[in-house]
């Protein structure tokens, strides 16, 4: 894990009552964290993400992820550096929504 990912982990999606998988395969692709009960998954993206390969993969995978069904939640590391309570009510948020 990266040092964002682990941040998000330990400090956030560790201790939600639901489960939380890390680097859980769905298909052919790793997602950073999976909520399989409520059907999330949430990225943590690095600058390669925003680059145009980077951006055309992502384009490509969540399109397959939402085909299986999930709601993807991306946010970027400068997101989770600099507004770390912002990304938490973002998770909680979507964990409520049906």
């Amino acid at each position: 894990m990266t040092k964002e990912e682990r941040k998000l982990w330990y400090t956030f999606l560790k201790k939600l009552q639901c489960v939380v998988k890390r680097q859980k395969v769905i298909g052919c692709y790793i997602v950073d964290f999976c909520i399989d009960s409520v059907k999330i998954v949430i990225e943590v993206d690095g600058s390669q993400h925003y680059l145009k390969k980077g951006e055309k993969a992502d384009e490509i995978r969540d399109g397959y992820l939402r085909e299986k069904g999930y709601r993807i939640l991306r946010f970027s590391n400068l997101e989770i550096n600099s507004s770390f309570s912002a990304v938490c009510d973002e998770i909680e948020k979507m964990l409520t929504l049906p």
